[in-house]
């Protein structure tokens, strides 16, 4: 059986290059935290991923782990909006293909502008992926890939849950729900590209009308 080629695994790829990165970036913060201004180093459960991007640390140090933070995005941005792209071709509804579509090319903008000044237009890649993400669920939820239907649901409530611990200032909450909802959005977004096919969403297509002739015959 022939090999895939290397393109076939691109969201991939991109997935496991962005969170090498960040790890590295995550290792060489020097420390501070929005609950902690005199913390050590980046802690998982008490620092956001933004904590990463800027150029001096919470703490006033210098950050040189901001460049790996920069590339790690970047990788996140693309990894993203290829999958979005491949979703669109497995999608027979062309509306909904070209939303797909649209929302995959404006997500590698979008999301690298979270590692930017612009971080609060970039945070608008949120939203978009959400939307993704909940199109893909409804699609999916008609198909016979149960375990990713539950597993959908899942990963939406992590999102919603985080939005609201965010915006009531449950921020010790929030900052471990953000990891939550990344690596859960990681794993949903990998099960799409590798477990579904253009079979699973055929019952979106157009009818085929061609079995409705010859009624008044």
């Amino acid at each position: 059986m022939p090999k895939k080629p290397l393109t076939n695994h691109s969201v991939l790829i991109c997935l496991t290059a962005s969170v090498i990165l960040i790890t590295i970036a995550a290792l060489n913060y020097p420390g501070g935290s929005i609950l902690d201004k005199n913390s050590v180093g980046f802690i998982w459960s008490k620092n956001f991923m933004s904590n990463l991007f800027g150029a001096k640390a919470l703490n006033g140090a210098d950050n040189p782990g901001r460049i790996w933070a920069i590339i790690g995005m970047a990788f996140h941005s693309l990894g993203y909006g290829i999958f979005f792209i491949n979703m669109s071709k497995k999608i027979a509804l062309k509306t909904w293909a070209a939303i797909l579509k649209y929302i995959g090319v404006a997500n590698i903008i979008f999301i690298f502008l979270i590692a930017t000044p612009l971080h609060d237009v970039g945070v608008i890649s949120i939203v978009l992926t959400l939307f993704g993400l909940f199109m893909l669920t409804i699609f999916i939820l008609k198909s016979k890939r149960h375990l990713l239907k539950f597993y959908c649901v899942i990963c939406l409530l992590t999102y919603y849950i985080f939005f609201f611990l965010f915006g009531a200032g449950y921020l010790d909450l929030a900052v471990i729900m953000q990891k939550v909802y990344i690596v859960g959005s990681m794993l949903l977004v990998l099960g799409f590209e590798y477990f579904t096919e253009y079979e699973d969403f055929m019952h979106a297509a157009p009818k085929d009308k061609t079995n409705q002739i010859e009624i008044n015959t």
